[in-house]
């Protein structure tokens, strides 16, 4: 299997960050790690050798990015403006550094995907952009800006804050249109750990709902819990959909 680790200076965070890539061709998935994690998390705990016939046989390309969640949405102790800001400043890495960087190897728009705290990420860039991608796919999020901001706001989180800019969405607004043309999954277990992930999902399931968006919001069962062994399943289970195989 193709492996590399890219590591360079951006300038949008003023820090080093790194992008493992994974496979030769395919089509490519933007990979956002678990909370407070960076680009190896996903071959760190076994995904990727999970996905391995995927990325032999050249169906994906995966592209695992850092994230900065340690110094906005985990970061408790610090004011809140600059923790929104940070995540700000993260958005735009990811959009004018992270994404052509993507492009240059694989020139097809990227399926968004996540775990955890990544699938927050994976879930916002997609609804803020969707014409730069092509799908969705996040497991076991916690779609709700208060749960780590205390009921703090500024305009800054609004805007990396789906369960609060979607339903204020007007419901003729060509975005959604552009969210139906592509695949969107959430999924979250009943399981262990798991309480405020089916709470915030059931919440964008009802706003997806009134907008007219079609989303599969998934419920796996009472004994999935939020862990690696499920994602792995999860993962498997939702690719071949997302890809158009099944």
């Amino acid at each position: 299997m193709n492996r590399e680790e890219i590591r360079g200076y951006s300038p949008v965070l003023n820090r080093e960050m790194g992008i493992m890539v994974y496979g030769h061709g395919g089509r490519p998935v933007l990979g956002f790690p678990t909370q407070n994690s960076k680009c190896k998390n996903y071959e760190e705990f076994g995904l990727i050798d999970q996905l391995a016939d995927f990325l032999d046989q050249g169906r994906i390309q995966l592209f695992v990015v850092d994230s900065v969640d340690e110094e906005s949405w985990s970061a408790e102790g610090k004011d809140p403006s600059e923790r929104a800001a940070r995540q700000e400043q993260y958005y735009h890495y990811i959009m004018e550094e992270a994404l052509p960087f993507l492009r240059s190897r694989n020139n097809q728009p990227p399926i968004t995907m996540g775990l955890s705290m990544g699938a927050n990420h994976a879930v916002n860039f997609f609804l803020r952009r969707p014409e730069q991608f092509s799908g969705l796919m996040a497991l076991s999020g916690v779609y709700d800006s208060d749960y780590f901001f205390h009921g703090w706001m500024n305009p800054v989180l609004y805007d990396n804050s789906p369960e609060r800019y979607l339903p204020n969405m007007p419901s003729d607004h060509y975005y959604i249109s552009e969210y139906n043309r592509r695949k969107m999954v959430l999924c979250v277990g009943q399981g262990a750990w798991e309480e405020d992930g089916i709470r915030t999902l059931r919440h964008l399931e009802s706003v997806f709902a009134q907008k007219g968006i079609h989303a599969w919001c998934d419920f796996w069962g009472y004994d999935v819990n939020h862990d690696w062994p499920w994602w792995y399943k999860q993962s498997r289970y939702f690719l071949p959909w997302l890809l158009g195989e099944n």
